[in-house]
């Protein structure tokens, strides 16, 4: 591999001269320059990222910390984060927690040791200490799905509670009042809030929610298939189900279906997330649109500009998911 020292050598410059042409730094005239560039290409030299980071105090890379690669939720979140990578002339850095704390601290400082000072993560399971010492240690580091008040003007999060009110006040509306709730089995805030919001929202109006009807899986379409199955199983009525997301409730669509229910005829189902997959489900899945992708992006930035210092306008924290009417539910 061709190194600095070479082109230093072939050039009959010093190595100081080759890493100013490679930095665009002051001090070395056009002749000498092009020079040295010439015999750059030529050689195929190609500066070591970490090197230049080094030499001119910056680096061109910005991370991203999520769960899991397959889900199309996190593929969402990491294609923001990128959006804005390009925009900058980064690269980006992608790193996975797997839902374990270890692992989302090892992700995290793995990207801290490739000195990447801008990071967006996505975190469920570190504590709020270990977060926070992270804050203090990385600047630029922008928790996204998280909120934390000690840090709130660094957190981009969407309002989970309010989405379950939503989804209540929605089947409420259309005389919906003996419901079933199909939730993620993830010790998470996200499911348990959701799912508070729902609650809260149906046992004000006078329909509490019978607790044998709220049920537990993990958050795929298989564990939608399962939840489902649960319900089916204990032999009582219900007119409608929500669904932790829209990968739950496709799965359990396909179960109810199965078993000789019409969706929404007989039950109406309600989603999260607005994945694409909500639109070509059949029927097209009602659900809460979760705008991961703009508060992606929002996070990025916002962690670009905690780094170099500059402000940016009209920074949104805090989202609120909004309804998608599809075709899954109807009036009883």
């Amino acid at each position: 591999m061709v190194t600095i020292k070479d082109v230093a050598k072939a050039a009959q410059v010093s190595i100081a001269t080759v890493s100013r042409v490679v930095n665009n730094g002051p001090k070395v005239g056009e002749s000498t320059r092009r020079k040295v560039l010439g015999i750059m290409e030529q050689m195929g030299y190609t500066p070591n990222a970490n090197a230049r980071a080094l030499a001119t105090k910056k680096n061109s890379t910005l991370g991203v910390v999520i769960p899991e690669l397959t889900d199309p939720f996190f593929a969402s979140l990491a294609n923001g984060v990128e959006l804005v990578a390009r925009q900058n002339d980064m690269q980006l850095l992608l790193s996975t927690g797997q839902l374990s704390a270890q692992t989302e601290l090892q992700a995290i400082q793995l990207l801290i040791e490739q000195r990447c000072e801008t990071i967006v993560v996505h975190s469920k399971k570190l504590d709020d200490a270990t977060l926070l010492g992270l804050a203090n240690k990385v600047p630029g580091l922008v928790l996204i799905d998280r909120h934390l008040p000690a840090i709130e003007h660094r957190c981009v999060w969407l309002d989970n509670l309010e989405g379950g009110k939503i989804a209540a006040r929605y089947f409420l509306s259309l005389q919906h009042t003996n419901l079933a709730c199909i939730s993620s089995h993830y010790e998470i805030d996200d499911p348990r809030l959701r799912l508070q919001g729902f609650k809260q929202t149906m046992a004000e109006s006078g329909h509490p929610i019978d607790d044998r009807l709220i049920v537990s899986n993990e958050p795929s379409l298989k564990g939608g298939e399962l939840a489902a199955q649960q319900l089916l199983a204990k032999g009582q009525d219900f007119s409608g189900v929500f669904a932790y997301n829209d990968a739950m409730a496709i799965g359990a669509i396909s179960v109810f279906e199965d078993n000789g229910f019409k969706v929404p005829g007989d039950i109406s189902v309600v989603g999260f997330d607005d994945v694409l997959l909500s639109r070509y489900s059949r029927p097209k899945l009602t659900t809460l649109h979760y705008p991961i992708q703009e508060m992606a992006e929002n996070a990025a930035r916002l962690s670009l500009s905690r780094n170099t210092g500059d402000n940016i306008k009209d920074v949104k924290y805090k989202y609120i998911p909004t309804l998608v009417k599809r075709e899954s539910v109807s009036s009883v």
